[in-house]
């Protein structure tokens, strides 16, 4: 189910368990876990994409490994906050991979997540090489985290 709401998202999650990050590009999909308490994302693989259903038995594979129950997807909005073909095709990904899995799955604003973590990996000497290898799992890292940090406060708002 497609909760784009962070809110009913959270709601949706059962306790104490990980959930997903992924950065979709054309060629690959990032993909960051989170522990069980989502506090920390961790990057954790990129998939080469090949066709759909070839990348969502992969990923739904790797997520059921992780116990994962929740999937995070990065929106891929214009700087001016406005959609275009990205955000489409990312919103198409969703509707098919919906089909595949009962895990809720909802929306991160993911700009400037690839350039942070561009700026990271070159802040800890990353090689060129070894930056292209894990840029995409790195920046959906920083779209889980994201999320993670929202729904930290989100479960503070229902505390108080």
């Amino acid at each position: 189910m497609i909760l784009p709401d962070i809110t009913e998202f959270a709601a949706a999650l059962p306790p104490n368990r990980a959930i997903a990050g992924l950065d979709l590009g054309d060629k690959t999909i990032g993909v960051a876990v989170s522990d069980l308490r989502r506090i920390v994302a961790t990057p954790v693989e990129v998939i080469r994409r090949e066709k759909f259903t070839l990348d969502a038995a992969r990923l739904l594979a790797l997520l059921e490994a992780r116990g994962a129950v929740g999937i995070v997807l990065g929106l891929p909005l214009n700087m001016d906050g406005s959609t275009g073909p990205r955000v489409q095709a990312t919103q198409a990904f969703a509707r098919n991979l919906e089909k595949l899995t009962a895990m809720p799955i909802s929306f991160w604003d993911e700009r400037l997540s690839t350039v942070a973590a561009e700026r990271a990996l070159l802040e800890a000497d990353t090689s060129r090489k070894r930056r292209k290898e894990v840029i995409d799992q790195v920046a959906a890292g920083y779209i889980l985290q994201g999320a993670l940090d929202r729904l930290a406060h989100i479960g503070r708002e229902i505390d108080d």
